[in-house]
């Protein structure tokens, strides 16, 4: 939690803003691929890419 903390108080203090995108666009795929392993669902998700 505290890598966190860190990166959000980097991005903060250097006006990185542009970085939150790529961070919720990250999150989001790695839990996509974290949900669908061993799912029913994961042949429907792979025709997306």
């Amino acid at each position: 939690m505290s890598f966190i903390k860190e990166l959000w108080a980097f991005m903060m203090a250097r006006k990185k803003f542009w970085l939150f995108p790529i961070i919720i666009m990250m999150v989001l795929f790695g839990g996509l691929i974290v949900l669908t392993q061993g799912s029913a669902v994961a042949p429907f998700i792979y025709t997306l890419f």
